[in-house]
């Protein structure tokens, strides 16, 4: 073979033997060239021309040194090897599954799904739509309500926000109370009490079993069936519930819906749940998708994300976010929610596992679950044994007087868990993945044996009737073969990051090595129930341990809980934590929460969940927080005065030099500081929030530490405190271990959130080590000056520090092209996809910008890609300044640009159409194609269908 067949060969750099290597996209000439382009001579030169004195550690990261990949997994394996892996018959809303291998290789396994980030620009994210809209139309069909979001964080979270959504729509101007059934699920329960303490809710348990207790509330939650495994009929209680004039909330378990009456037939207001079940699994207690449906007329009401079906610049249909839901935080102090994510990874799959399943199979496994607990009970009752409740699903409560503990521990010695309730009842929970042997085993635990056919349990009058998946997508991938073909289809739909960078600035879309990935997926991390006995998780916890005891160490505080399972959730528990010191010193009264207008939404949305007063800061032209406003606000409010949340640097891309200033102006006068932590990218091994100056952060796990986004969802959002406020981080009524007593309560269903994907972020930490976790941060400031050293001659940066120099990411301003031209952010955010890039961050934090943050991640030809694409635009925006190309019909304006498009007989454009789909020459090699051109969201708003339109609305 010649050597014309091969590309040039590039000057040779050092082997990257070292992961830390691996990871940071440019090597060492790379980074030569890239400094020289900004003017530096060096790395450190630049660090210390753009990162302020007055935040500089005084000390390096004392964390142990690097650890190769193969050290790593071997360490992992270790950590691993410490859990106890038993047959699960605990329940509690966390049960086994079988994640079909189509599922988990092609989805949970594959970076075209883990990878993707939030689907904010729909035309690349039709794959992750379809998907989430499939998850829709499934809890939509099960609950017997019209409409559903896209997920929730979790059981208790959703749980807490139809709590929220029930007091809004009963338009009641007092906090009043809300009533929980007795039969709830534990941790539901308590998650719900604590997002009532700061809005002034009254939480009331009662046993609802014969009605509801007098009183007056706005609200009610029925658990289906309850903890204990009890099936009832809910109607009598809903329809008392409906003449008091409140709303009903039923937590259902989606499995359970295919046998019996949906919640919606029995007038439910609202139904939440978990998916888990749906081949997602335990994960020690997560990652797993929450669910939320209502009823007419509250939907428009609905928290977190909702897919929605609209039309494209053809008239075809597409999907893309609802309005309403999409920009929640957009709402600020006003927001009705400060989550603004989803599960979405998880949501696709047990979406999924019912497109593979069919109503069918879905039926058969549930049916098959009841079954085992049916022959249970007979055993049980053959052996004199009092099964507590008739009517059942797939758990069984047994009334063993003073026997409970005995019966539990002969449980275990069989290999399996059970759940002891109290010292005289013992609860055992079937699931897809019981077997007849351990059916037998439970009932040689309690002294019983087989009793051969037994009766079924839930009662006909509870019986489901209504037909539910009839779409045609859960009827036609029944082979193998048809599965993965269209998983792969709608995966080809999207961008993800195995497909180019994704530039989103304060998204931080950045390497998931696959080595950090790998061990998510092993039994032993993967089969643990969260409430198995502590000692069966012990090497969950040491790597729990470990693993907070270098996110301490990273940023200065004393002590970090990862039980927060998303930066909303994070925030809400640094507030929390806040809150509890203030009224631990008797100051109750402090809730004013000062946050710059610059700052993210979700901290003013979060503030106003934890039942904070916002005042907003101004910024400056230089986008720093103006320190007289600030002065002027902390004078004003200086007596009530609880907390400022800033976004260190900030979310404007800079390090602003008054930090310490106004963490001490704000100390002076009795406040906290909270320093979000989304740009942390930015100081990890440079700077430590608890040195300079910060009470208390989150940390986002899926930006910094490389969790993966998962098309929006999942994340991990621990915080970080200094000592005083360690007495107030999060805790959980079933595990003393996950928190302190004195703690605020859970803010996540689990006791370690989402403790399934930890091992990504540990995996991470051990393989950099103190030097390489240094050198990322430096790797993604230098990444950041060059992309803006690049783009200012196109496009303006909207902001600078000290030296001219940005943060980790830049602002690129079109507002003055706009004005000149026409042309908008989003014109070049669509035209973009043209070129084969995710946008980056469109009209945030400003108006008419684009946020772009490169990572450290990307090599320089990546980056080199990306900054032609951009000024090859900036070209394309000139030659409709000169009147070229004509101002409303042009590349820009018609963006995206579908094949099917390009291939109509009706091209009336004045451009051509190789103009339209090859401005590069390179993407001749590998082009991307979006599979709909520009979508029509306003459209979709007017018009909102939120479950799987049927086919003929693909028709032509």
């Amino acid at each position: 073979m010649t050597a014309q067949f091969f590309a040039p060969v590039a000057a040779p750099q050092r082997p990257r033997a070292v992961f830390a290597d691996r990871h940071i996209g440019p090597g060492p000439d790379d980074h030569a060239r890239m400094l020289a382009a900004i003017g530096y001579s060096g790395a450190e030169a630049l660090i210390d021309a753009a990162v302020p004195a007055a935040i500089r550690t005084g000390r390096p990261l004392d964390l142990p040194p690097a650890l190769s990949e193969s050290a790593a997994l071997d360490r992992l394996r270790e950590l691993a090897s410490r859990n106890t892996v038993l047959t699960s018959m605990i329940g509690l809303g966390y049960h086994g599954t079988t994640t079909p291998g189509v599922i988990m290789r092609n989805v949970l396994e594959n970076p075209g799904w883990y990878t993707a980030y939030t689907p904010y620009q729909p035309e690349i994210s039709q794959g992750r739509l379809e998907a989430l809209l499939n998850f829709q139309t499934v809890v939509a069909d099960l609950t017997g309500l019209p409409v559903a979001n896209a997920s929730l964080l979790d059981e208790g979270t959703a749980a807490a926000e139809a709590m929220a959504l029930a007091h809004r729509v009963s338009k009641r101007k007092e906090p009043g109370t809300f009533l929980v059934d007795a039969d709830a699920l534990p941790q539901t329960a308590e998650v719900i009490r604590t997002r009532a303490v700061p809005l002034g809710i009254e939480v009331v348990t009662a046993d609802l079993s014969e009605g509801l207790p007098d009183g007056d509330f706005f609200g009610v939650l029925l658990q289906y069936p309850g903890a204990s495994g009890a099936v009832r009929d809910l109607a009598p209680v809903i329809a008392q519930a409906h003449e008091r004039g409140a709303k009903a909330v039923v937590a259902a378990d989606l499995l359970a819906l295919t046998l019996l009456r949906p919640p919606g037939e029995s007038g439910a207001d609202i139904a939440v749940g978990s998916a888990q079940r749906f081949g997602v699994p335990y994960g020690f207690g997560g990652p797993h998708a929450g669910y939320m449906a209502v009823g007419e007329g509250i939907q428009r009401q609905l928290p977190g994300r909702l897919v929605g079906v609209s039309v494209d610049a053809d008239g075809a249909t597409a999907y893309r976010l609802a309005l309403q839901t999409r920009e929640q935080h957009i709402r600020r102090e006003k927001a009705t929610s400060n989550i603004c994510t989803a599960q979405v990874l998880l949501a696709v799959m047990a979406g999924m596992y019912a497109v593979y399943h069919g109503p069918e199979g879905l039926a058969a496994i549930a049916q098959r679950a009841h079954r085992r607990a049916a022959e249970i009970a007979a055993g049980l009752r053959a052996a004199g044994v009092e099964v507590v409740h008739g009517a059942f699903f797939d758990t069984v409560l047994a009334r063993v007087p003073g026997r409970a503990a005995e019966v539990v521990a002969a449980a275990r010695e069989r290999g399996i868990n059970l759940r002891q309730d109290g010292p005289d009842r013992v609860g055992v929970a079937c699931d897809e993945t019981t077997l007849p042997e351990h059916v037998a085993a439970v009932l040689d635990a309690f002294g019983a044996a087989p009793a051969g056919d037994a009766a079924e349990a839930i009662p006909d009058a509870l019986r489901r009737e209504s037909p539910y998946l009839t779409h045609p997508v859960f009827h036609a991938h029944r082979s193998e073969t048809a599965m993965l073909r269209y998983l792969r289809r709608l995966q080809d739909k999207d961008v993800a990051l195995d497909r180019s960078m994704i530039p989103l600035g304060s998204c931080t879309m950045k390497l998931n090595a696959t080595a950090e990935m790998e061990p998510i997926t092993w039994p032993q991390f993967a089969d643990i129930h969260p409430f198995a006995p502590v000692d069966q998780a012990a090497g969950y916890l040491e790597l729990i341990g470990e693993l907070e005891d270098a996110l301490a160490e990273i940023t200065g505080y004393a002590k970090v809980s990862v039980q927060p399972n998303a930066g909303s959730q994070g925030e809400l528990a640094g507030l929390l934590a806040i809150r509890g010191y203030h009224a631990s010193r008797g100051e109750e009264h402090r809730d004013v929460c000062l946050i710059p207008s610059s700052a993210h939404g979700t901290n003013a949305a979060s503030a106003a969940m934890a039942g904070m007063r916002v005042v907003v800061v101004k910024c400056d032209e230089g986008g720093n927080v103006a320190l007289d406003d600030l002065h002027a606000k902390i004078d004003e409010h200086r007596g009530r005065l609880a907390a400022i949340m800033v976004t260190y640097p900030s979310t404007h891309g800079v390090f602003e030099e008054t930090i310490t200033e106004v963490c001490g102006a704000v100390h002076e006068a009795g406040g906290q500081v909270y320093v979000d932590g989304a740009n942390l990218n930015a100081l990890v091994g440079l700077a430590r929030p608890g040195e300079f100056g910060s009470d208390v952060s989150h940390l986002n796990l899926h930006k910094t530490f490389c969790i993966p986004h998962g098309g929006g969802g999942p994340g991990v959002g621990p915080i970080g405190v200094r000592e005083h406020l360690v007495p107030f981080l999060p805790n959980h009524p079933l595990r003393a271990e996950a928190g302190p007593e004195t703690g605020v309560g859970p803010v996540s269903a689990a006791p370690w959130g989402s403790a399934g994907i930890l091992p990504i972020s540990w995996a991470y930490i051990a393989m950099m080590g103190p030097d390489g976790l240094r050198a990322a941060t430096e790797g993604a400031i230098i990444a950041a000056n060059y992309l803006a050293a690049r783009l200012a001659p196109h496009y303006p940066i909207l902001y600078t520090g000290r030296n001219g120099l940005v943060a980790h990411e830049c602002i690129a301003d079109l507002r003055k092209i706009t004005k000149e031209t026409g042309i908008t952010a989003e014109d070049v955010a669509k035209r973009l996809i043209d070129y084969g890039f995710h946008a980056p961050t469109l009209s945030f934090p400003v108006a008419g910008t684009l946020m772009i943050e490169p990572t450290e991640s990307e090599d320089l030809a990546e980056l080199d890609r990306f900054c032609d694409a951009m000024i090859g635009i900036r070209r394309e925006i000139q030659r409709v300044a000169d009147g070229s190309y004509d101002r409303e019909d042009n590349p820009l304006k018609n963006a995206p640009h579908t094949a099917a498009c390009l291939l109509s007989d009706d091209w009336k454009h004045p451009y051509t159409r190789e103009e339209a789909a090859y401005p590069v020459p390179s993407l001749r090699e590998g082009k991307y194609w979006p599979p709909v051109r520009r979508i029509d969201q306003a459209y979709g708003d007017r018009n909102l269908v939120c479950s799987c339109p049927p086919p003929e609305a693909f028709e032509d």
